[in-house]
């Protein structure tokens, strides 16, 4: 029996499926060929590998790949926080692994879903279905449908939503803004052009954050890197640090604008509902009413939208004020421009100083302090 293999990339596998149907033909009937094949089986270690692949044959067919962009896998580790697996598979981002779904994101961009809930998970971030013996690929440029559930007619209602920045850069703190938005309010920000903040530049960020500060309320969280490292040296996730500062922006928003309440309060999600509250647990005070999540929430209210500007403008603004420090301008993001730029703030003013501009954990400390040394040499 022939049987073809193929690996690319690490993560697609083509199987004959016609030598399968076959071979599941014969094994399935009673005489000499199924005893024949049953002897082969049980005596030999080929074929036992062969039979735990045959019954994994159709969870592989049903296998997802979504084409990502690093700032979204990003999103994606911090979403699936708690089910992260520790070593993670060569050339990968992460690998979580979840009750019905394996998820592996790889540095070339794709991340891989396995298991009966592939389609589930991966519609959370591509909206594909899966192909019949073809992983569906799909890059994260094209528009897909939000995922989470979230009271009809939501766009018009007066809503808080809240977003957070800088989780993926290795530079700068992480900032959390919660805005209130009122339905009169609606027309006048799609008039600003308030959308996504990834899909404005910065000079646009600066200059509609500039106007809106001051036209709704909101609340910004900063944690800097100094607390930032501290908290997370101790144990704490990234994921319960978003937690805890979404919650506080959200009862901060609640305060400025009570006794009036808001219809529904819209995070944008990066963890499971479950695991947000989980995450809360100890808080003195948790905002729980009303409250709903979904992924690509800048999308479905104008007010995570809003919140999402609010926060990138705060965060430009620290990273402005970290280059001055630095003496030079200090980039964004997590690629090899950070490595270069943090070894060059090791070789100006000492490893020391690192806590103060960097998430320390990021595995560009490490490339920053090898690229520092060489060019000691």
């Amino acid at each position: 029996m022939v049987w073809a293999f193929r690996a690319h990339n690490d993560v697609l596998l083509s199987i004959n499926i016609y030598a399968y149907s076959a071979f599941m033909y014969i094994r399935q009937r009673k005489g000499p060929f199924q005893r024949i094949l049953q002897t082969i089986i049980t005596r030999t270690e080929k074929v036992e590998k062969q039979k735990k692949l045959y019954r994994n044959v159709v969870q592989l067919l049903g296998n997802i790949v979504l084409q990502c962009q690093m700032k979204q896998i990003e999103k994606m580790k911090d979403f699936y926080d708690e089910f992260l697996r520790d070593p993670n598979p060569p050339g990968s981002v992460f690998a979580a692994k979840l009750p019905a779904c394996m998820v592996t994101a790889y540095k070339s961009g794709k991340v891989l879903f396995q298991g009966n809930d592939a389609e589930k998970e991966a519609e959370r971030w591509g909206n594909r279905s899966p192909a019949v013996n073809k992983p569906a690929v799909k890059t994260a440029g094209q528009k897909s449908a939000a995922k989470g559930t979230v009271p009809p007619g939501i766009a018009q209602m007066s809503v808080i939503g809240s977003d957070e920045v800088g989780t993926g850069d290795f530079f700068g703190p992480i900032t959390v803004v919660a805005a209130y938005v009122k339905n009169e309010n609606i027309p006048l920000l799609k008039e600003l052009g308030v959308k996504d903040s990834k899909d404005l530049n910065d000079p646009k960020i600066i200059e509609i954050a500039k106007i809106i500060k001051d036209v709704i309320p909101y609340s910004l969280m900063t944690l800097k890197n100094e607390k930032y490292n501290q908290v997370q040296s101790s144990g704490m996730s990234q994921g319960k640090m978003k937690a805890i500062l979404h919650n506080q922006a959200i009862l901060n928003v609640l305060g400025k604008i009570g006794p009036e309440k808001p219809d529904a309060i819209l995070v944008d999600q990066f963890v499971q509902a479950s695991t947000y509250f989980q995450h809360l647990k100890g808080q003195k005070s948790i905002a729980n009413e009303n409250i709903y999540f979904s992924t690509k929430a800048e999308g479905i209210h104008l007010a995570v939208a809003a919140a999402s500007i609010l926060a990138r403008y705060a965060f430009i603004q620290y990273i402005d004020k970290l280059s001055k420090a630095a003496g030079f301008t200090i980039p964004k993001g997590a690629g090899a421009q950070v490595d270069e730029a943090a070894a060059k703030l090791i070789l100006k003013k000492g490893r020391d100083v690192l806590p103060a501009y960097v998430k320390l954990h990021f595995a560009n400390t490490e490339k920053a302090i090898k690229l520092a040394a060489k060019k000691r040499k």
